[in-house]
Parts: C-alpha cells; sequence; structure tokens
C-alpha cells in the first residue's frame, strides 16, 4: 500500500560483476540473456465468465509472471548468490483468492494508490466523493479500483527488453474519479534481468492520478520466513506521519533520530517494536518516505534492500518523489501463498513508488493533478543482483 518461477542459473552468475545503482556497493548480476516472447496460458475465470489469462515472461536469469486480472505481478523468481532462482514475490496459486483477499498483492493501483482522506477532493472548484473502504477514508483507487479490472494484455514491442504491455480505459466517473483516463503499463525485462515498469496515461477531463504497484517482496522466497532481517536503505531525509486513521499530517519531520531512518542500510526489525506513536499507528512501517531526489525526469535511486543469507539484493530506481515503505502488518496467518506456506505478520514488505497520499487535499505535496493535453508518465526499475 507478487510473483514465482523456477530454472538455474549457471555459476556465470557470480562472475559478472557490477555495482549497485546509486549505492557504491559492488554485487554480482544475473548473467546478460535474451528472453523470448512471452506466453499466455489461462489462470482461470471470473463468475461473470470473463478469462484471466497469467503471462509469463523470462530474460537474464529472471523469470516473471503477470495477470490480466488486475496486472498483478503473480510470481517474480530471481537467482541467489549460487544462482538459485526463487519466487521473491507473495501471491497465489489460483484465480479465487485474488478476488477476496483485501491484500493487493501484486497489483497496479489506481486511479490514486494510498489513500485519500474522507474519500473526497476539490478539483477546479467541484467536489469528488469517492468510495470510502480504509475505515473513513478511500484506499487505492475505492473498493473497485484498477486491482479489480481485467486488463488488455499483449507482448511488449519497444525493442529494449522482453515484456509485457497492458492497457485499460477507465471511464469517466469510475470509482468517483472525472474523466476518461487512458492507461498503459509496461512490464519489461532487460537483458540483465531488471525490471522496468512504465506507466503513462491521457485523460479528457482534468483528474488526478498515482499509479503505482503492490507487490510484496520477500527475498529469501515467497513462504521462506519473515523480512525483519532483511536490509532497507531508503534514500529519505524526510517522511510523512500519519493520524491514527493514516492520513498525512501535511508535515516533513525529519527522519533523524526516529525509527523511520533508513539513510543507512539497517534490518527492518532493528526499530520496528520501538513504542513510536507513529509505529503504532502503523503496526508496524506504513509510511510514506520523501525521497531526497524529489521528481526527476529519469529513475534516480531510491531503495536498497537485501537478503544477507541469500546474498539477493534489489535495487529500487524511480521518477517519483516517494515511496511507501509497508512491512506486511496485516498479514494474519489466513491466507496461503503460492509455496503452501501461510503468511503470517511481516513475511512480505511492500516499497510502492509514488507521489504522496492525500496529495489531492495537501497543496504543499507534490502535484497528482493531470489535464488534458497532458501524458502522465513514471518509471520504476527494479534492479536485482547478488552480493
Amino acid at each position: 500500500m507478487t510473483t514465482s518461477r523456477r530454472t538455474v542459473i549457471g555459476a556465470a552468475a557470480a562472475g559478472l560483476a557490477a555495482t549497485a545503482v546509486g549505492t557504491g556497493q559492488a554485487f554480482a548480476a544475473a548473467p546478460a540473456a535474451g528472453g523470448g516472447r512471452p506466453h499466455k496460458e489461462h489462470f482461470g475465470t471470473l463468475p461473470d465468465g470473463t478469462r484471466v489469462d497469467r503471462w509469463t515472461v523470462e530474460s537474464g536469469g529472471t523469470r516473471l509472471g503477470v495477470l490480466s486480472y488486475g496486472g498483478i505481478v503473480q510470481t517474480l523468481e530471481i537467482p541467489d548468490r549460487h544462482g538459485r532462482r526463487a519466487n521473491v514475490s507473495l501471491g497465489f496459486g489460483e484465480l479465487a483468492p485474488y478476488l477476496t483477499a483485501g491484500t493487493y498483492f501484486g497489483a497496479l493501483i489506481g486511479r490514486y494508490g494510498n489513500r485519500i482522506a474522507r474519500g473526497t477532493f476539490t478539483l477546479d472548484g467541484r467536489t469528488y466523493r469517492l468510495p470510502v473502504n480504509d475505515g473513513p477514508n478511500s484506499l487505492h483507487g475505492g473498493d473497485q479500483g484498477f486491482d479489480k479490472r481485467v486488463w488488455d494484455v499483449e507482448p511488449y514491442t519497444g525493442g529494449d527488453g522482453s515484456g509485457l504491455t497492458l492497457r485499460r480505459v477507465s471511464p469517466d466517473g469510475e470509482m468517483g474519479y472525472p474523466g476518461t483516463l487512458t492507461v498503459r503499463v509496461d512490464y519489461v525485462l532487460d537483458r540483465r534481468g531488471d525490471l522496468r515498469i512504465a506507466y503513462e496515461a491521457t485523460t479528457d477531463k482534468a483528474t488526478v492520478v498515482n499509479l503505482t504497484n503492490h507487490t510484496y517482496f520477500n527475498l529469501a522466497g515467497e513462504g521462506n520466513g519473515d523480512v525483519l532481517g532483511h536490509t532497507l536503505r531508503i534514500a529519505a531525509s524526510r517522511y510523512t506521519p500519519v493520524d491514527d486513521t493514516l492520513i498525512p499530517t501535511g508535515e516533513l519531520p525529519k527522519v533523524a533520530g526516529t525509527p523511520f531512518d533508513f539513510r543507512r542500510a539497517k534490518p527492518i526489525g532493528q526499530d520496528i517494536r520501538q513504542g513510536h506513536q507513529q509505529l503504532v499507528f502503523g503496526g508496524g512501517y506504513d509510511h510514506n518516505f520523501a525521497l531526497d531526489k524529489g521528481v526527476t525526469a529519469t529513475p534516480e535511486h531510491a531503495v536498497t534492500l537485501a537478503h544477507p543469507a541469500s546474498g539477493r539484493v534489489m535495487d529500487i530506481t524511480t521518477t517519483e518523489p516517494g515511496v511507501q515503505f509497508y512491512s506486511g502488518n496485516g498479514l494474519d496467518g489466513t491466507l496461503r501463498g503460492t509455496s503452501g506456506a501461510l503468511y503470517r505478520q511481516a513475511d512480505g514488505l511492500c516499497l510502492e513508488t509514488q507521489h504522496f497520499p492525500d496529495s489531492p487535499n495537501r497543496p504543499s505535496f507534490p502535484a497528482t493533478v493531470l489535464r488534458p493535453g497532458q501524458t502522465y508518465r513514471t518509471t520504476t526499475v527494479h534492479h536485482f543482483g547478488v552480493r
């Protein structure tokens, strides 16, 4: 606020040296390799008879599985330091749980990622009301957001990698949002196996847009315990504290001297049990970090996540000004994942690149308004490697 694969990468993975983007720390990259044409298979059928497909893409040692339902990253397999691949994304092995779980595993989020206070905002003098689906607030575009829609999917044809292009037209008034929004999202694996997610949208009426992806990561492998021993670095000197309904207060305090200081890598579990009021409100970490780089024209360093035991490293670059770090606080042992394991608290974490929560009601935050004639574009890249 997902994904899986299999195959053995040879020992050549250990022989290629690279540098984690923006971190200055060395790690070994996956071997460069081209990808084949994406493969499509039937995954399930919605109650209204609509077919849902699962698409598989592979390149550079990474294998990605994406559903047409919700644009869900259902599996994401990457190698460890010994070349052994594991699925590092939480998700389900069949369609039915995705329809009811409410966890947003791996989903495309829109029209507005994160929360809007009281499900209302005013734009150009007109007030719009959205579905309230998270206490008193609207979350992730409402109860029938982009995560609950079937997308048109086709192989990506950009020529700079192997991947998928997802398209959808959101009609004027859907979930209360103004304007007909035409959306394109590309999931692309490059020759190294890095995953680029590029978002693009246009509108015929002034609206607000904040698209993101809600994959839960566990670099030990999905179903292999919690993420509290992962180390995390976030290039943010400030964050947006929240009230008891998780709506930003509008302040941007410094992280220094608080459990929210991830400017140097530290284990996620190091400070999570502190009695800090913000951790009480979130039940752990569920906060937006204001990245020092701000909005950028091209992806710049934001986050580094590492799992020391396996050696897996994920470095995230983005054009977005913020990232929501969610430590899987709501996982309660009732959901069974792709491996058959039950997901318990902190068995996965989310790093949602985004504009800030409740920006339509906070003029001091980076703007999320899109107008006719403009094109919304953001890009986030997940760089995978090993140490």
